[in-house]
């Protein structure tokens, strides 16, 4: 049974069916969720004299207060649904985000990862690009993907 679970949330209803699902399994083998929200802080180069140092740039006050909603919904859900969870803010410090999951849920030694997905196709996911094909070709442990379509599927009425 999954003991350990890596919940990959950013706020948006995909990560938020995935957490649902996330909790659903930690009841039914009560397990532990460690939801994780990862912070995209691209580095940049700044002129020091005659030297380029890499200096992380500010994080958005918009991106943070989104981080803080999405792990305070969190830690809401575990308590409302009886369920043993942590929340963790992750900094990316420029790397991507699908290898400071990878990284991440290693470290942690999870059993299971969770994590939204919009199904984008074709040019959209392209041009955009997927945390979650990433995460897939790196992880080594099993992954859940909760799809959400908002073409297909309602708004969940448990947001």
């Amino acid at each position: 049974m999954y003991k350990r679970i890596l919940a990959a949330i950013d706020g948006s209803r995909g990560a938020r069916l995935a957490l649902d699902e996330a909790v659903k399994i930690a009841q039914a083998s009560d397990g532990t969720i460690t939801a994780v929200c990862v912070g995209e802080n691209p580095a940049q180069l700044v002129d020091v004299g005659t030297l380029f140092v890499e200096a992380p740039s500010p994080v958005s006050t918009a991106a943070n207060e989104a981080a803080t909603a999405a792990l305070e919904e969190a830690q809401d859900l575990f308590e409302r649904r009886k369920v043993r969870g942590v929340t963790r803010t992750l900094d990316s410090y420029g790397e991507d985000v699908a290898t400071v999951l990878s990284r991440t849920a290693d470290e942690l030694k999870a059993d299971l990862v969770v994590m939204g997905t919009s199904g984008r196709h074709g040019v959209r996911r392209v041009l955009l690009g997927s945390v979650a094909e990433s995460f897939l070709r790196l992880s080594r442990v099993p992954v859940l993907l909760v799809r959400y379509d908002p073409d297909v599927d309602p708004i969940p009425s448990s947001l």
